[in-house]
């Protein structure tokens, strides 16, 4: 069961989440406020305003996820990183299995 870690604007990240629960691509998304430090094109950015999504997935929905994501997110490049689980409750997995259309 693959967490994905997502980065977006903080005035996009619920719609976002919204639209990966909504379309069964994720069953729960957690959007978690930071402000970002970067440097895109030569200039640093700082106390960028973002978010951070935790969406639980499948291993069968995530290359759709990240298709429709990277489709939906406003950044040309968005950060999009996955993290496979090591260990995961039983009854948690089941519940992401059974929330995630198939």
């Amino acid at each position: 069961m693959p967490t994905v870690y997502i980065t977006a604007p903080r005035d996009t990240a619920d719609d976002l989440a919204a639209f990966l629960v909504d379309n069964e691509l994720a069953a729960c998304v957690n959007v978690v406020d930071c402000d970002s430090f970067y440097r895109w094109e030569g200039t640093l950015y700082e106390n960028d305003p973002e978010a951070i999504l935790f969406a639980k997935t499948t291993d069968e929905r995530y290359p759709e996820l990240k298709n429709e994501l990277e489709a939906e997110h406003p950044d040309d490049v968005p950060c999009i990183e996955r993290f496979d689980e090591a260990d995961v409750l039983d009854a948690y997995a089941s519940w992401v299995d059974d929330a995630v259309g198939q």
